[in-house]
């Protein structure tokens, strides 16, 4: 594939143009040339777009496409495509299909069905057997099958004895252990953030302390095992305490957090509109300046959409039968860009990758180009026509966003 981009303002704190406006010429899926103004003798495609910013291929570290099992969500092929036109380069595929992908051939069928495509789609094999926190699945064979994590996606560890076995055999390989955090004896029945609105609205609640304490546990596990742990989705002030203290003690510990909760509060509930219904639940407004705080000191690595289409039958139903999840491939980063500036936005999206085993390619010449193309500055009302996924069920409809993405260019080739 052969493009000239133009006049493309470049933002990449590894690059020499950083903070300037370039022509990039590609050859071949490589930058061979940036320079301020570039000459088209050869007529390769041009790209001008309005207000065109540039930047490395964004990366979303927990995307659910549903494929095998509930294609009704959403399958590989439009999972993949809605990534591309929302930004992101490489995303990392949860295993909660049905079956759950826990075993070789699993990753290697999300593999298959992600070849010759523009995304690096990323495998995670699921953590225990069918996630069900009882037996260890085939995590040998999943990492030689391309698996780059282990993950029961939304389901806790139940047996601490099971994750410190799962860190020590993994060890032996460098695999990523993942655990979400929630003790889910404390958290019970909990539809929501146990708080004020919780008790007005009476509505049954998960208090703070359940993620907590799974959290501490957690982290005493990782110093006793010395293995390679991270946490994703935090969602209180205490795990970014806790996991801070971590890092000082120079454990190998990651954590993300969803972009839905850094953006709402459980104030949001009380009209029980059941698309602000995920997990972890959104908690309280000094919840999520802890959060925001972490990620500004660096405490929280990255974040993630945590893109999860649910069908409408399993969303328009009473609050306490919804399943949790949110879509947020598409407004992730209109979302992030309004609470960050564009600058710490594109630090955000595009960290991570290295965590999973991924290269990273910054904008130079002779490097492969693995690029998002974006408008910073547009703003705009998130509405469904803005929605790429199967599933409507976003938690952004009817907010106000700023900046959108236009595509990328990654793999050799480009989707705009």
């Amino acid at each position: 594939m052969n493009v000239l981009i133009k006049s493309a303002t470049i933002i990449d704190s590894k690059s020499d143009f950083h903070n300037t406006a370039q022509d990039i010429l590609i050859e071949n899926g490589k930058i061979s040339k940036i320079a301020p103004t570039i000459k088209n003798p050869k007529k390769y495609y041009e790209i001008k777009l309005d207000n065109l910013h540039i930047s490395q291929g964004w990366f979303d570290s927990s995307v659910c496409f549903g494929e095998p099992g509930y294609e009704d969500r959403d399958t590989i092929e439009n999972g993949m495509l809605t990534a591309a036109k929302s930004g992101f380069s490489t995303v990392a595929l949860q295993p909660n299909t049905n079956p759950v992908s826990d075993n070789h051939s699993a990753i290697v069928y999300a593999k298959t069905k992600a070849q010759k495509k523009t995304v690096n789609l990323l495998a995670i094999g699921a953590l225990t057997n069918s996630s069900k926190s009882i037996n260890l699945a085939e995590l040998f064979d999943m990492h030689t099958a391309g698996a780059v994590a282990f993950y029961d996606y939304k389901k806790p560890i139940t047996n601490p004895n099971l994750l410190k076995i799962a860190l020590q055999y993994t060890s032996s390989f460098n695999g990523l252990v993942c655990s979400f955090p929630q003790e889910i004896q404390i958290s019970g029945l909990g539809v929501m953030n146990e708080n004020t609105t919780s008790t007005t609205i009476g509505l049954k609640g998960s208090p703070n302390l359940a993620e907590n304490l799974q959290v501490a546990r957690d982290l005493s596990i990782l110093e006793y095992t010395s293995g390679k742990l991270h946490i994703p989705t935090i969602s209180t002030a205490e795990s970014v305490k806790l996991i801070r203290e971590a890092k000082q003690k120079k454990l190998d510990i990651t954590c993300s957090v969803a972009i839905h909760n850094l953006f709402f509060s459980d104030h949001v509930l009380s009209d029980f509109d059941t698309r602000f219904k995920v997990s972890p639940p959104l908690r309280t407004q000094n919840d999520i300046n802890a959060l925001i705080e972490g990620l500004k000191d660096g405490t929280i690595d990255f974040v993630t959409s945590d893109h999860n289409p649910i069908t409408i039958e399993d969303k328009k139903v009473e609050f306490d039968l919804a399943k949790d999840g949110t879509i947020g491939l598409e407004s992730a980063f209109g979302a992030l860009n309004t609470l960050f500036t564009t600058k710490k936005s594109i630090n955000l999206l595009t960290k991570g990758k290295e965590r999973f085993g991924m290269e990273t390619h910054p904008i130079k010449e002779g490097e492969l180009a693995d690029l998002t193309l974006f408008n910073p500055d547009i703003k705009y009302t998130f509405i469904k026509d803005h929605i790429l996924s199967k599933s409507n069920n976003s938690i952004f409809l009817d907010q106000n966003l700023k900046g959108k993405a236009y595509g990328i260019i990654a793999n050799n080739n480009k989707i705009l």
